[in-house]
């Protein structure tokens, strides 16, 4: 094939991105780079009540999405790839996988733990099955595992650490970083923290992440709606005070944790405008998470034995200067630090599926 045949084939590269939260469903078309098509469906409570789990949801999102498309006019037809965000499935390594009868089975049965994200894979495999010209992909799932193995040890050998973050956006953050400063992913070491609804701070060395906290329902910094690390003799007697039932204290954990149990709220943005208003319970909190995080991030330095080459804030909670200065007054003296607000997770899953049209990056098999 000659370079103006490929470059024309290349121009005409379709991929369609799906991304299914807890009550929204995103959907967006990609043309190579060029977003055509960015949406977000939202689902109220009593629409999802009927359901009694995520799978159940199925036809109803992929029915949304079907809609999206057709009132958006989009020639499905064109499609070469279907990219879907990754559940929980069990620990794999960073990458983009195709979407098999393994992975089916696990994303349907939650054996590793039930999530919205779950459908993703689901939800593309469906849509790939009636494409002539696509399959159906994850990309960079949230149980990315590349501890090393000194990482995975805890206090006492009843327990293990294990690796649950957001991967996707972590690792697009930081191939965006090192692209801009005209360098590999691979030859780079650095600390990549998102800020969302839960937090995660990861110690990427050399295109891997060998340390990063559990920020689904485990250790680190408290989020907007996390607990993080809880003291844990303490969180051990509230376990058998007869107070909470075990459904309360993982609600407290994961939920009802961080700034909801402080605040009540799991907005950044209404917290900053309390702040402004002269809230002082409010700065108090809001400082005290950005020291959390600050602390883990120290923690990653000596995990990369010093050698950082910068630190990367993204996710939403990036787009508050305050929050931001709060965080960077702490960690400058370790490493240059670069800011991407906000989490395009739909970009991110787009541009791992073009990669895959143009055989550019290996697709591996779950």
């Amino acid at each position: 094939m000659e370079y103006k045949d490929y470059k024309e084939q290349a121009e005409n590269i379709k991929i369609l991105a799906i991304n299914p939260g807890s009550t929204t469903t995103k959907v967006a078309v990609y043309e190579n780079t060029t977003p055509l098509l960015v949406r977000t469906i939202h689902h109220t409570p009593k629409e999802l009540e009927k359901y009694s789990t995520y799978a159940e949801q199925y036809q109803f999102r992929k029915d949304l999405i079907c809609q999206e498309l057709k009132s958006s006019k989009i020639r499905l037809e064109l499609i070469r790839a279907v990219v879907g965000r990754g559940g929980l499935l069990r620990p794999i390594e960073s990458g983009v996988y195709e979407v098999n009868e393994k992975m089916l089975h696990d994303l349907q049965n939650s054996p590793f733990g039930e999530h919205a994200s779950n459908l993703g894979g689901l939800i593309a495999y469906g849509f790939a099955q009636t494409l002539p010209n696509a399959k159906a992909y994850i990309a960079d799932p949230v149980v990315v595992d590349e501890l090393d193995p000194i990482a995975r040890v805890s206090g006492h050998p009843a327990f293990r650490r294990v690796s649950i973050f957001h991967a996707l956006n972590q690792k697009a953050v930081a191939r965006d970083y090192a692209k801009s400063v005209m360098r590999e992913y691979e030859d780079l070491n650095l600390i990549v923290a998102h800020l969302g609804g839960g937090i995660t701070v990861g110690a990427h060395q050399k295109g891997r992440v060998i340390d990063v906290n559990q920020g689904l329902d485990g250790d680190g910094p408290f989020s907007p709606e996390r607990s993080g690390t809880l003291p844990v003799g303490q969180l051990v007697e509230a376990c058998f005070s007869g107070a909470y039932t075990k459904e309360k204290l993982k609600r407290m954990i994961k939920g009802e944790g961080g700034l909801v149990a402080f605040l009540g709220t799991n907005s950044a943005y209404e917290v900053e405008k309390r702040i402004h208003e002269g809230d002082k319970e409010a700065k108090f909190y809001f400082e005290a998470m950005a020291y959390q995080v600050a602390k883990e991030i120290g923690a990653m330095c000596p995990v990369l034995k010093g050698n950082v080459d910068a630190i990367l804030i993204t996710g939403g909670i990036a787009h508050s200067k305050l929050f931001v200065n709060l965080l960077m007054e702490r960690v400058y003296r370790i490493a240059p630090i670069h800011v991407y607000p906000g989490e395009d997770e739909m970009r991110a899953l787009a541009l791992n599926g073009l990669r895959v049209v143009r055989n550019e990056v290996e697709v591996n098999e779950y």
